[in-house]
């Protein structure tokens, strides 16, 4: 059974082109890929990966609120009970916040110019298959 990924926008942002991007990346290398689309509240996006059963969620922000929105997915999940499912980012995210995101849950955390392969070898590695 194929890796399933959840990528998902939360907050505001409105530029969804690299989220994209990503999707179809992985899409192509083999995974089954739900998009939750633009301005989703870490609520959406947690009971979204619940009911699709994913086993990762890819989340993207180009706004500034990396350091809000992904560490309430993250404390969501806890709630939940469903740490199993490892949460990746991406955007615009200054190098001293990407510590601070995998101190409270992150696994990992891609910058713009991150080569595509790059991300498809890091979910092949690092997200189970369902």
């Amino acid at each position: 059974m194929p890796r399933r990924i959840l990528i998902a926008k939360p907050g505001l942002d409105g530029h969804d082109r690299g989220a994209k991007v990503i999707a179809r990346a992985l899409r192509d290398a083999g995974c089954e890929v739900i998009y939750s689309g633009l301005h989703q509240t870490p609520e959406q996006i947690v009971e979204t990966a619940l009911q699709e059963d994913v086993a990762g969620i890819g989340l993207s922000v180009l706004s500034g609120a990396h350091m809000t929105l992904f560490p309430k997915v993250v404390e969501l999940l806890v709630e939940r009970e469903a740490t199993d499912i490892v949460v990746f980012g991406g955007g615009i995210i200054p190098a001293v916040d990407i510590e601070a995101l995998k101190k409270v849950g992150l696994a990992e955390i891609f910058t713009p110019g991150t080569p595509l392969a790059d991300v498809v070898t890091w979910v092949n590695d690092h997200i189970s298959e369902r």
